[in-house]
C-alpha cells in the first residue's frame, strides 16, 4: 500500500482503515520503513505566512526499482502508462537532487489553496527550491511563482528529463536533471 502513497502526502487514517489496524501501528511502520532506509519521509516546510499550509509528510518509496515491483511494472512500457509515472519521476528526482546538493535540511511546501514546491532545501543559509516536472519543456507555474514570493527563494530549479537548460523566469531555472546532478556533485 506504501508504493500507491509515493509521492503523496500521508494518511495515517486512510491506511489504516484500508490495513484494519490502528494508526499508531501505520505510524510505527512507515518509521520503521523509514528507518531503514525504504521510505523517506519529506518534512513539511510551514512557517507564519498567513495562508493554511499543509503539515504532514509526503512519502517516497527511495528505490525506483523497488517502487516499480510493488507497484507490478515490470518494463518500460508498462511504466509509461501507469498513473503512478509522474510520481516515479518525481521520487527518482527528489533522490538524486538531495543525494547531489546535501542540504542542510530537505522539505516540501504546500498550501491548502493548492500551492506548492516539491522541494526546499536549505543549503548554507540560502533557500533553494525544486520542482521536479517529466514533461519535455516545463513552463513556470502559478505555484511556482507563489513559491518564490512567500518562501523567499534565492533560487528555482525546475529539474526535467530533457537536455536543454534555460531561464523560466528572473531566478528559476529548467535544467535537465543529469546536468543538475553533475554540477552540484
Amino acid at each position: 500500500m506504501i508504493a500507491h502513497y509515493h509521492g503523496q502526502i500521508w494518511n495515517a487514517a486512510e491506511l489504516a482503515r484500508g490495513l484494519a489496524v490502528s494508526e499508531p501501528t501505520v505510524r510505527r511502520y512507515l518509521d520503521l520503513m523509514s528507518g531503514v532506509f525504504m521510505v523517506r519521509q519529506l518534512p513539511p516546510w510551514f512557517e507564519n505566512l498567513g495562508k493554511r499550509q499543509v503539515k504532514a509528510p509526503k512519502v517516497y518509496v527511495r528505490d525506483s526499482g523497488l517502487l516499480h515491483a510493488l507497484l507490478g511494472i515490470s518494463n518500460q512500457r508498462d511504466l509509461e502508462h501507469h498513473p503512478k509515472v509522474g510520481a516515479s519521476w518525481e521520487g527518482y528526482a527528489v533522490e538524486e537532487v538531495i543525494k547531489a546538493i546535501r542540504p542542510d535540511d530537505a522539505y516540501y511546501w504546500a498550501t491548502h489553496n493548492g500551492a506548492e514546491l516539491d522541494l526546499l532545501l536549505f543549503k548554507r543559509g540560502r533557500r533553494i527550491g525544486i520542482e521536479c516536472k517529466r514533461g519535455d519543456a516545463p513552463k513556470l507555474t502559478p505555484s511556482m511563482r507563489i513559491a518564490l514570493a512567500d518562501l523567499k527563494l534565492d533560487a528555482l530549479y525546475v529539474v526535467y528529463p530533457g537536455e536543454k537548460h534555460y531561464a523560466l523566469a528572473q531566478e528559476v531555472e529548467a535544467v535537465p536533471l543529469a546536468e543538475f546532478v553533475d554540477a552540484k556533485q
